[in-house]
């Protein structure tokens, strides 16, 4: 196994706020194409696949505040990797997954991570998911993540999926497709923000199956430099069911941003509602601050900060 170092632990902080190995709950720790540190628990199982790179994480059924950890940390160049992980989660649980993904590049190469996570929640659970991206280092060498989440939530089971992309990425393209049963109920929300010459396109696509089924999706981002952003949401009614999608962005600079709601009712009780905004800083909140002694650029950052929580 690779040895975690301080430095490590300070990636690991950013994107699992992890100071340590926790002492509780299961985690897996990836180092550099490798697992560094790893631990089951009694409700918890943890195992490393044998066909292709990546975990399985079962979940007992009857799990009650668990908490689990998978981060992911490439601080070596040239790394480019693909990582399958797949959650089995029984009947009647109630854990807290935290994952994420940290980038140092000082080299000249493309540092990549692609992680392809599948969850499959059971019935009468409730999950709740975060996943932090975060890259940095001064060379050349490119940042580069493409996430592939697939969700199916099972009966009357609730999904919590936070997706924050918090700054350092050269390019990143996200794929989420989720399929609801009956009751089922998901909210997404995403948190973006990129700069200089990044672009970060997000696809997402929520099937609503289930009768009384529900999705609320909830974007904000910020597009400062001359960065690109895309997002595509897609809700589609294939069943009685509420669904709800809000895009709002900050844009900033040369930034350009795209915004395609889109919203599919394939049931006369399919109620789905789409909306979106994209604008420059309030001026009105930037003049208060500004007011209060503080110097407009740091305004700026206090709002962005406000708006991305």
């Amino acid at each position: 196994m690779k040895k975690i170092d301080i430095k490590d632990f300070g990636m690991l902080n950013k994107i699992a706020d992890l100071y340590e190995l926790p002492k509780e709950g299961a985690f897996n720790i990836r180092l550099n194409s490798q697992s560094a540190a790893r631990q089951n628990s009694k409700n918890v199982e943890i195992i490393s696949k044998t066909d292709k790179s990546g975990i399985d994480i079962k979940v007992k059924s009857n799990t009650k505040g668990e908490k689990i950890h998978i981060p992911v940390v490439i601080n070596e160049s040239g790394i480019e990797e693909v990582v399958y992980n797949d959650f089995y989660i029984g009947d009647n649980c109630d854990i807290e997954i935290v994952a994420g993904c940290g980038i140092h590049n000082d080299g000249c190469n493309t540092s990549r991570h692609d992680g392809v996570h599948a969850f499959h929640i059971g019935k009468n659970s409730k999950v709740s998911y975060t996943e932090k991206h975060y890259a940095d280092g001064e060379n050349t060498g490119k940042k580069i993540m493409n996430p592939e989440t697939v969700v199916n939530v099972g009966e009357n089971s609730e999904c919590i999926m936070e997706m924050i992309q918090i700054g350092g990425l050269d390019s990143t393209f996200r794929n989420t497709v989720a399929s609801l049963k009956d009751g089922a109920k998901l909210v997404i929300t995403e948190r973006l923000m990129t700069d200089n010459d990044q672009r970060a396109d997000s696809d997402m696509t929520v099937n609503l199956d289930g009768f009384d089924s529900s999705a609320q999706i909830i974007s904000r981002s910020v597009g400062k430099g001359n960065s690109v952003q895309v997002f595509k949401p897609n809700a589609i009614g294939n069943n009685a069911c509420k669904a709800h999608i809000q895009c709002d962005s900050i844009i900033m600079d040369k930034a350009k941003i795209s915004s395609v709601p889109e919203i599919t009712a394939n049931h006369p009780d399919a109620m789905l509602i789409h909306e979106a905004a994209i604008g420059r800083i309030n001026n009105d909140q930037l003049l208060k601050l500004m007011t209060l002694g503080i110097a407009e650029e740091d305004a700026q950052d206090v709002i962005i900060q406000g708006f991305l929580k």
